[in-house]
């Protein structure tokens, strides 16, 4: 296809997809650490009210954080470990959202509770991660999703041994097309410990599609950091990318393996919530992730800080004029999203627009 061509096309995708999140997938949820047994947790996710709790039994679950009653947030009510209670009148919910009871009824008042529900979404908790499936569907019976959530090969079992979260005030997809862009590095994230140098050098790079999605392929690193010096000689590299925004990069090193996960999860239109985390057989990178924690918040941070930047020209809703093959990977992400909102509107099998194909760039 023709540069022009190609252009066009991703423009018509970027106005498009503006301001229409991804349904019937998995997000990231949030780490699994943060709710404990008989505690509840308020978010809000898609521009939706979500509480999550986990059972005495050790079972995550989440409903609409809105009580059908009197639309009171169920967060504000108690929890016991298996039902909550409304704050305002005591309505009680089981953690699939069934009404167990309702305070104010008369003893000799027929009804049946099973009819006050509250929507329940399906959550699933992998390695250290809690995922939840946001569909179209606006009703309780929350049908169960057939896709399985993202999983890190070789790390079975195995919880993330450090992670961050930051908001970005961004629309989502600027935020997964900020996390995907291979030139921007030598601008952006300038620092002695990660690039410090504007020598710009040919990337060549071979990609596949996957589930959902894309692979860069194994690659050895040609350009060693501080922090990939630190992992080991010979350092190679294998980074994937999933919608709805997943990036799964995985470094093997002579002496160890460490993969990076990290996902975009949208809060509202406005607002974005990105959280990377380190998997890895080091054994000295979890007592000293203190030590590696400001780096990360300052890498994220110079990210954020050119998307708050990019807002100032969004608001004049201008043309983005993407490039290949810098931006191939972006212009990909808009075929991926626009391909998953037709199929399912049609009701069909997702069908993978990206191809086999070899990247040339300078970064």
């Amino acid at each position: 296809m023709p540069i022009g061509e190609l252009l066009l096309t991703t423009l018509k995708l970027v106005t498009e997809s503006k301001q229409n999140f991804l349904r019937n997938i998995w997000y990231y949820a949030l780490p699994a650490e943060r709710i404990k047994a008989g505690q509840m947790l308020a978010k809000q996710l898609l521009g939706e009210p979500v509480v999550f709790g986990r059972t005495q039994a050790g079972e995550v679950f989440a409903l609409r954080d809105i009580c059908p009653h009197r639309a009171v947030p169920l967060s504000c009510g108690r929890f016991d470990g298996k039902e909550i209670e409304c704050a305002y009148h005591g309505w009680r919910f089981d953690d699939g959202g069934t009404c167990t009871a309702i305070p104010a009824l008369n003893d000799d008042r027929d009804l049946d509770l099973s009819k006050f529900q509250v929507r329940r979404y399906p959550v699933r908790e992998v390695q250290g991660n809690i995922w939840i499936y946001m569909s179209d569907l606006d009703r309780c019976d929350e049908r169960e999703p057939q896709q399985t959530v993202p999983e890190i090969a070789g790390f079975e079992g195995v919880t993330h041994q450090s992670t961050f979260t930051m908001k970005f005030p961004c629309f989502i997809d600027h935020a997964v097309v900020g996390l995907m862009d291979p030139s921007h590095v030598p601008f952006v994230h300038r620092a002695w410990w990660w690039r410090s140098d504007t020598i710009l050098t040919d990337e060549i790079k071979a990609f596949d599609p996957s589930p959902y999605g894309f692979t860069m392929r194994r690659h050895r690193l040609e350009r060693q950091t501080f922090f990939y010096r630190l992992l080991g000689g010979d350092a190679e590299v294998e980074i994937a990318f999933r919608l709805p925004g997943v990036r799964i990069e995985q470094i093997v090193t002579n002496t160890n393996r460490v993969c990076n996960l990290t996902v975009i999860t949208p809060i509202s239109e406005t607002e974005t919530e990105v959280t990377t985390m380190f998997y890895t057989t080091i054994p000295w990178f979890k007592p000293l992730r203190w030590l590696i924690q400001p780096f990360i918040t300052t890498f994220l941070g110079q990210d954020r800080d050119m998307v708050v930047k990019q807002q100032i020209g969004l608001k004049y809703n201008p043309p983005l004029m993407l490039i290949r093959d810098a931006d191939t990977q972006a212009i990909w992400y808009y075929q991926l999203r626009a391909e998953y909102l037709k199929s399912i509107g049609e009701d069909r099998e997702f069908s993978n627009p990206v191809k086999s194909q070899i990247l040339h760039w300078r970064s």
